[in-house]
């Protein structure tokens, strides 16, 4: 495994880490809570030390599944990460709240789900667009949390460079989780504003959804509720016949290497100046397995340029 500084913060995060999206079950075609366990811990035996996940994956199941996983490894060696202010008051539909008294109520539920007495990273899951809790009260209660020692730090996703300018006028900020992808460059100038200001990039979705993986050659068909369509664009055209161009390329680099082309995607993430860590999606320990080994070999500069060339030349032509 490779390790990367992440941030101002003085810790070493594997370049790769959990992401816990589709062990929530929710909107991904279920998921098998044993296979789960045992994907997070082969993550960890392979040496990935960051496990990222939130309440809002499917209703505190990865949350509590992540906190199972966990048992018996040396916490001090883990960094936890999980997420505030996405909530479902009506049981189901999601409503976006980073007030104080949200936050407060979020935090030990969250503790108890994974079974911890503190969380190492804490991030606002989405800019307060409901509620509009301003930026003093949000970070303000963040900055309680750390001085309780419940949270060690701070972190964002999906926040813009102006909205992480207000956050840290209260607390420091000290990561952001936005998408990336070779498919999805449009975060890359708040991505290079945080790198400037030491703050880590935690890249998620560094796969398209597994568009990136090559298993899907033909358009699939998803349920009505599947976040592959709901949330991403990749599997609607023309995004989806543009990435099918890229895979040419990453195709014909992964057969150089005699592996699969998601290590060459999980690569070009990793080995990516912008990114500190990407979060890969496992439901199985086979599936953890095969992720960590891409960590074990390196694109080179002129494979890193080639794919780059595909890109530009497919998916970000326009």
């Amino acid at each position: 495994m490779r390790y990367k500084d992440f941030g101002k913060t003085g810790l070493r995060a594997s370049v790769i880490s959990v992401g816990t999206w589709g062990i929530g079950g929710d909107g991904w075609g279920g998921a098998d809570t044993d296979s789960s366990i045992g994907a997070i811990r082969a993550m960890i035996d392979n040496g990935v030390n960051l496990i990222d996940t939130a309440p809002a994956y499917g209703f505190g199941h990865a949350e509590r599944v992540a906190g199972r996983a966990i048992k018996g490894y040396d916490r001090s060696k883990l960094f936890i990460s999980t997420k505030v202010g996405l909530t479902w008051p009506d049981g189901q539909e999601m409503f976006k709240n980073a007030s104080r008294a949200n936050i407060m109520r979020e935090i030990d539920v969250s503790l108890k789900n994974l079974n911890t007495d503190y969380i190492d990273l804490y991030i606002v899951h989405w800019p307060d667009i409901d509620t509009k809790a301003p930026a003093s009260e949000t970070f303000g209660a963040l900055s309680e949390l750390k001085d309780r020692g419940k949270i060690r730090f701070i972190g964002v996703s999906n926040y813009r460079i102006k909205q992480m300018e207000e956050g840290i006028n209260f607390a420091p900020i000290d990561a952001d989780q936005p998408q990336h992808s070779m498919i999805c460059g449009k975060n890359e100038e708040t991505m290079k504003w945080a790198h400037d200001h030491g703050i880590a990039n935690m890249a998620y979705g560094p796969l398209g959804a597994g568009i990136l993986t090559g298993h899907y050659r033909k358009l699939p068909t998803f349920e009505p509720d599947d976040w592959r369509i709901l949330f991403y664009p990749f599997f609607k055209e023309p995004l989806f016949s543009r990435s099918m161009e890229l895979l040419k390329t990453l195709d014909a680099i992964a057969a150089d290497h005699e592996c699969p082309v998601s290590h060459v995607t999980i690569n070009w993430s990793a080995q990516h100046p912008l990114v500190d860590t990407a979060l890969l999606g496992v439901r199985s320990a086979k599936h953890a397995e095969e992720n960590c080994a891409a960590t074990e070999w390196s694109l080179s500069d002129d494979e890193i340029g080639r794919i780059n060339a595909a890109i530009d030349r497919t998916v970000r032509k326009e």
